[in-house]
């Protein structure tokens, strides 16, 4: 029997994921205009990463207001 691990977003994470919804863009879109990967962008999602440095990037990109 195999053994599936649900990933759960961070509060950040849900901020992105609903925002990009809202705005038609996928995650590799975004990682594509961040400048990073798209496992990077999902450890970042999931709460693995804290991305500060892509931060400011994605409030301008999603237009969002996100706590530093």
């Amino acid at each position: 029997m195999s053994q599936t691990r649900t990933r759960r977003y961070s509060s950040l994470g849900k901020v992105i994921v609903k925002q990009l919804v809202n705005k038609g863009m996928t995650a590799r879109q975004l990682a594509e205009e961040l400048g990073t990967t798209p496992q990077y962008l999902s450890k970042i999602i999931h709460g693995d990463r804290s991305g500060g440095k892509y931060m400011e990037a994605i409030r301008r990109i999603l237009d969002i207001d996100i706590a530093a």
